[in-house]
């Protein structure tokens, strides 16, 4: 029996936090298949490239943030024989998460590029291909590394306060933590935040004391969700 001929691309699921919200990029096709429909950006697997490059060199050719080296991951792979309408083509997925991207430019073969609230995108029957899963499962991913990792506090400029890491949680996980639980856990949690011995009222009533990310990448004991 012959082999199927198979081709490998890369899709990213790019996520950041603008205006209190976690959003994710999408382009939208200007090419077939799904001419005019958004999707996650990404594309074919060049010869004699590495997946992660493939990945870095999509963020920059087909939604113009490559240049800001964001935590990337690699999420998992689709291989459905149907996923794709031009033949057999198996994807290797990144997560992407990106401080304060801008917006974003297209280009490549994209005829544009926004960043959009995740909200119900993932439960969205507009994305091509089989992309709201993809971004479901990124989400979660997500979601699951604030939990064990210190990959918040990344996603905030420094120095912040407590009740600002807290919003970060609180829009990544569509959950509000408890104020009081969270300000003893981000605290207690080995090598998570230093303190910064400086105060800020920019958040209005009392001066709030501000920290830097700490030297964990794991978290000791985790943050968990609920």
């Amino acid at each position: 029996m012959q082999p199927t001929p198979m081709l490998v691309a890369v899709d990213l699921v790019v996520l950041t936090l603008r205006s209190g919200e976690l959003e994710a990029l999408l382009v939208r096709r200007g090419v077939e298949p799904y001419a005019g429909r958004w999707a996650l950006p990404g594309g074919f697997v060049e010869p004699g490239e590495d997946l992660v490059d493939t990945a870095v060199r999509e963020l920059g050719e087909e939604a113009g943030i490559g240049r800001l080296r964001p935590h990337l991951e690699q999420l998992a792979t689709y291989g459905s024989p149907d996923r794709d309408p031009r033949g057999r083509v198996v994807s290797v997925a990144y997560l992407a998460l990106v401080p304060d991207p801008g917006d974003p430019v297209a280009g490549s073969d994209a005829a544009d590029a926004a960043w959009r609230a995740v909200g119900t995108l993932g439960r969205s029957r507009s994305l091509a291909f089989d992309h709201a899963r993809i971004l479901r499962d990124g989400v979660e991913r997500a979601r699951a590394k604030l939990e064990y990792t210190s990959l918040a506090a990344a996603l905030i400029p420094e120095p912040f306060t407590v009740n600002e890491l807290r919003e970060v949680y609180a829009a990544v996980w569509g959950v509000e933590p408890d104020p009081r639980n969270f300000h003893r856990k981000v605290t207690s949690a080995d090598g998570f935040v230093v303190e910064t011995h400086a105060t800020t009222t920019r958040g209005g009533g009392r001066p709030a004391r501000l920290y830097r990310r700490g030297p964990a990448v794991q978290l000791h004991p985790p943050m968990l969700r609920g």
